[in-house]
């Protein structure tokens, strides 16, 4: 069954300004709210607005230009001719930042419901149903309603006789997600910084190495906090991770090793904080993104190429081996690491890891015991990983 959505768009701050258009993590209200929707797959979007001002115009273009199709309406009837007959659409009020396991919820079971949290002081803000809940502000319900609903209301709320028409049509009640760090959030200007917050928690992804677990998670929080404002996009990120590792490859083979370094050091937290405003924007960054798969294979070209500035060098043949052999190792252990993530794994050779473990080496000028230092590490890294794996597959 085909699942579209209607957003109510029309009420107003304490400015003035269309409360829709509220800023959240480095976007509109209604940019995150369609986001949400089209995530969980429902189409067309529709939005509820009295009329479009020029802000608004403008989110839907962005919208747009991600290939969520969005469309303004301005009343019940035109919403109702929208969708189509016998389908179902996902109701979410004005206002309302949704959790996305709700959402997930409503679109997985197939059944109309409406979510709600208890009536209580702390959901004073949600509308009222009955004595013990109110709505949590997002609903499944047939498209048939709305159109029997606009028919009748003349001047009155929308949303509001929907929420009515609904509960006394008997379509059940269901609690909305509840707990620290979870649940709808009703938008307001003095409590958004509270959810930007919650959503910046949740973009924490797995940290898969010792480097990003430990050492850069400041980093990563203040990068990601400080661009979630602005319109850089995530992949962007990532590219320039993967020119700068492709960069020190050449400065190394030119000789400027402290430059090199330099380079791959600004390039370690570049693909996790893609990776978080990728999260934060609804529009996780793709396994198969050409610029992230070529990040491991950029920096073992970067390590090949010390290992043959080396060797001209001074560090004779055994640094380009030692380079080469730590390349290999580290590449069976990717593949061991991919079938499946031994215990401790944090500690494994990395990207990350072999560029930090490089200052100090760097600062001694001990690039050769550098290289053979990556060898046994990769080395020891992929016997570990192999162990596990063939150990799991024995029992």
């Amino acid at each position: 069954m085909a699942l579209g959505a209607l957003i109510g768009a029309y009420q107003e701050d304490e400015s003035g300004a269309l409360r829709a258009l509220l800023p959240l993590a480095g976007q509109t209200l209604i940019e995150y709210q369609a986001r949400c929707l089209a995530a969980v797959g429902a189409a067309p979007l529709l939005v509820l607005v009295e009329r479009v001002p020029v802000a608004l115009n403008d989110a839907f273009e962005r919208l747009r230009a991600e290939g969520i199709a969005i469309i303004a309406v301005s009343d019940g009837v035109e919403a109702a001719s929208r969708f189509e007959a016998g389908n179902d659409v996902l109701l979410l009020a004005d206002g309302i930042a949704p959790d996305m396991s709700d959402l997930a919820r409503l679109a997985d079971d197939e059944e109309p419901a409406i979510l709600t949290v208890p009536d209580d002081d702390g959901h004073a803000g949600y509308e009222r149903i009955d004595a013990s809940y109110r709505w949590a502000g997002c609903a499944r319900i047939p498209a048939g309603l709305i159109g029997a609903t606009a028919a009748m209301i003349g001047d009155w709320d929308l949303q509001s006789t929907l929420l009515r028409r609904a509960v006394q049509s008997g379509i059940a009640l269901a609690p909305a997600a509840v707990g620290e760090g979870s649940g709808p959030f009703l938008a307001d200007g003095d409590a958004m910084t509270a959810f930007e917050r919650r959503l910046l928690l949740a973009s924490r992804g797995a940290r898969r190495d010792w480097v990003s677990r430990y050492l850069l998670p400041i980093v990563e929080e203040i990068a990601t906090e400080r661009l979630m404002e602005t319109r850089i996009r995530p992949e962007w990120l990532v590219r320039l991770a993967l020119v700068l590792t492709i960069g020190a490859a050449f400065a190394i083979t030119r000789g400027w090793l402290w430059p090199a370094l330099a380079m791959l050091l600004v390039s370690t937290p570049l693909d996790l904080v893609a990776r978080r405003l990728g999260m934060l924007r609804l529009r996780p960054l793709s396994p198969g993104l050409p610029s992230m798969r070529l990040l491991w294979p950029a920096a073992g070209l970067t390590l090949v190429a010390l290992g043959w500035f080396v060797a001209r060098h001074g560090g004779g043949w055994g640094a380009l081996v030692a380079a080469v052999s730590a390349a290999a190792f580290a590449e069976a252990m990717r593949i061991e690491r991919s079938v499946i993530e031994p215990p401790q794994s944090h500690w494994y050779f990395s990207r990350r890891a072999a560029i930090v473990l490089a200052v100090p080496f760097a600062i001694g000028g001990w690039w050769n015991a550098f290289l053979v230092v990556m060898a046994l590490y990769a080395a020891i890294s992929f016997f570990l990983a192999q162990h596990i794996h063939h150990r799991v597959n024995r029992n």
